[in-house]
């Protein structure tokens, strides 16, 4: 049976909760004591003249605090999670799942005023199966009625995001990709990468990744105006992880095309994608896209010459050769071969020597990595040999350059 608002019961973490307020903190700070308050609340607190912890009733050595960044993504995530299922409780009918002669009359019902209604419903539907999700692929006119509604959206953004979550669901099934190309149909795409909600933000990246099927269509994606700039905000370290590799994954999916890649570089991504490589905590799989859309940034002019001119990046780079996982490391030596070996760099060579990467180069040629990343180490050896004077300065690798691509 369906749930209306008052039978849906939320429970708040108690680690959401202000210890001063007990409401869930928009603002989470960490004081000296390891305590977290929300913000306003610890201030007024302070501001008062007290000078001791509420929670512990510590005397503070200090009154500064700091964001407690991790707290804030997770009560993001909550509160993301809480609006969506109280969306689909105000919505949701006597079923759970419509039928499927229900939706047969939602989605003639689509060109009425109650088009928020049925889609929410035919959004339940198509998040059930991918038996479902074939049976609205196959209701005619249906994926049209959704492609009017995307080029004449007024500025629901709930509404929009309905939108956007069916038309990914259901992106496998779409077929006809070029009516989601066009100019009013990216412009409500940005809407929610701009102003939806982190769910809502990764669902549309998605749709974009699905719609860039050849080069017309990523320099489609890449020329609407402030698409490919939100992408590459989304990059920022203090963003959502699954909002950052999700933006990654799309970027790597639209920049094959050379005029993508300079407006890409043009956008501030490297800067972005080094400081991924540069924070402790960044997870494997960000690290392994980060690196492999360095990969191929670096296959242009713009992207080696930003590279090399930054020694800090190409020491980050040289770093997650044999620490992280094997394809962190053949893309992380894939950059380096590129910088180095192939367009002969000598300040990206130099930080590579003072950064050990001559012993990872010669660890690799000795490992079961691949042909071709052994055969890179050897020409990175090569080079590495003439610009230094260690012990390794000797040593001679005996290999012809082989093309590992």
């Amino acid at each position: 049976m369906g749930r209306g608002r008052h039978e849906l019961h939320i429970t708040v973490p108690s680690i959401f909760r202000c210890p001063i307020s007990l409401d869930v903190m928009k603002s989470p700070v960490s004081l000296c004591t390891g305590v977290t308050y929300d913000r306003a609340s610890i201030q007024r607190w302070l501001e008062s003249g007290n000078n001791t912890c509420p929670a512990t009733m510590q005397v503070l050595q200090s009154k500064e605090f700091v964001p407690n960044r991790n707290l804030q993504r997770l009560i993001q995530i909550w509160s993301d999670s809480v609006a969506r299922r109280q969306l689909e409780a105000d919505s949701a009918s006597d079923s759970a799942v419509p039928s499927q002669d229900q939706i047969n009359l939602l989605v003639k019902r689509l060109d009425n005023n109650n088009f928020f209604s049925s889609l929410t419903k035919i959004v339940c539907f198509a998040r059930e199966s991918e038996e479902n999700r074939e049976f609205l692929a196959r209701i005619d006119g249906f994926l049209n009625a959704v492609f009017d509604f995307m080029r004449n959206v007024e500025s629901d953004v709930k509404l929009i995001e309905q939108v956007v979550e069916i038309l990914n669901l259901m992106s496998s099934k779409i077929l006809e990709k070029k009516p989601l190309l066009e100019s009013n149909c990216l412009s409500t795409i940005l809407v929610v990468l701009q102003r939806g909600s982190l769910d809502s933000q990764i669902q549309s990246i998605g749709l974009l990744k699905s719609i860039a099927v050849d080069g017309e269509s990523k320099l489609k994606i890449a020329e609407q105006e402030g698409l490919l700039q939100d992408l590459v905000k989304s990059l920022n370290k203090e963003k959502d992880p699954r909002l950052i590799e999700a933006s990654i994954s799309c970027l790597i999916e639209i920049t094959m095309p050379k005029r993508v890649k300079i407006k890409v570089i043009q956008s501030g991504t490297i800067p972005e994608l080094k400081k991924h490589l540069s924070e402790p905590n960044t997870s494997v799989s960000i690290i392994e896209k980060s690196l492999q859309l360095l990969e191929t940034l670096s296959s242009c002019r713009d992207g080696r010459v930003e590279i090399w001119h930054d020694s800090m990046l190409v020491k980050a780079i040289v770093q997650k050769v044999l620490k992280v996982s094997n394809k962190a490391t053949e893309h992380a030596v894939t950059i380096l071969w590129c910088v180095c070996y192939l367009f002969r760099d000598e300040k990206a060579q130099e930080a590579v020597v003072s950064s050990n990467g001559m012993t990872k180069f010669l660890l690799l040629m000795q490992s079961n990595c691949s042909a071709a990343v052994r055969q890179m180490s050897a020409d990175l050896l090569k080079i590495s040999r003439v610009n230094s004077k260690s012990c390794l300065s000797s040593y001679d690798t005996k290999t012809t350059h082989i093309m590992p691509f």
